[in-house]
């Protein structure tokens, strides 16, 4: 995406910009693939939220969408310091965040373990602060946990793919894993443009591949 010589060190909480206390901006409210709202400050009923950074957020929020069980997804910025913040600071590498996608999903179809091993399977989570040709902190491969569960189901799992990568020769992986602490903010959305990008773009740039290492198949 633009701005990719973004640095490559994450700041301090008192390095990072003070950001804002609200959106700056306008969001739609109907998600443009899903049958659901964009916004989903509040998780229906039995739903949960996962967010997952890995890389260029326009394909990774493609690559969910299609995902039975999943009700709705967006686009923003995770993992970092600064509220509210734009594009342009959080490419500035000034503010801690990386692009990511939330996907709301219903358990009940889909397992969160699934969600995890397509986060591992479409990206390289190998290369710390990058994805491809797209370098900067904003690109660093991050798992954030709404739930102890979840944690624990992302940890444990990020040690299978990591043992699978070794022994086919590969580095080892840079994830973040973070548990996002009640009152914490996990998420910030980003503009309406970058929501669901490839919808309104489909010939749009696209970093990752369903052609990746698969995971193990333990059964």
């Amino acid at each position: 995406m633009f701005f990719s010589r973004s640095k490559s060190t994450i700041p301090t909480p008192e390095e990072a910009l003070a950001g804002r206390p609200e959106r700056p901006f306008h969001l739609s409210q109907q998600h443009l693939v899903l049958d659901a709202p964009l916004v989903t400050d509040e998780v229906p009923e039995g739903y949960e939220a996962a967010i997952f950074g890995l890389g260029c957020f326009w394909g990774a929020e493609e690559l969910y969408w299609q995902m039975p069980g999943v009700y709705s997804t967006s686009v923003g910025y995770a993992g970092g310091f600064t509220a509210h913040p734009s594009y342009e600071e959080v490419c500035s590498g000034r503010t801690g965040h990386t692009e990511a996608v939330r996907v709301v999903f219903d358990p009940k179809v889909v397992a969160y373990a699934d969600l995890v091993k397509r986060f591992f399977e479409v990206h390289d989570p190998t290369q710390g602060m990058r994805q491809g040709n797209d370098v900067g902190t904003q690109y660093r491969s991050g798992i954030y946990a709404t739930t102890p569960e979840q944690e624990q189901t992302a940890r444990d799992l990020t040690k299978e793919y990591g043992e699978e990568l070794a022994r086919r020769g590969f580095d080892p992986i840079t994830t973040e894993i973070k548990l996002v602490e009640d009152g914490e903010p996990a998420y910030y959305y980003a503009e309406d443009y970058h929501q669901q990008y490839l919808y309104k773009n489909p010939n749009g740039y696209r970093c990752h591949s369903t052609t990746g290492v698969p995971f193990p198949d333990r059964s």
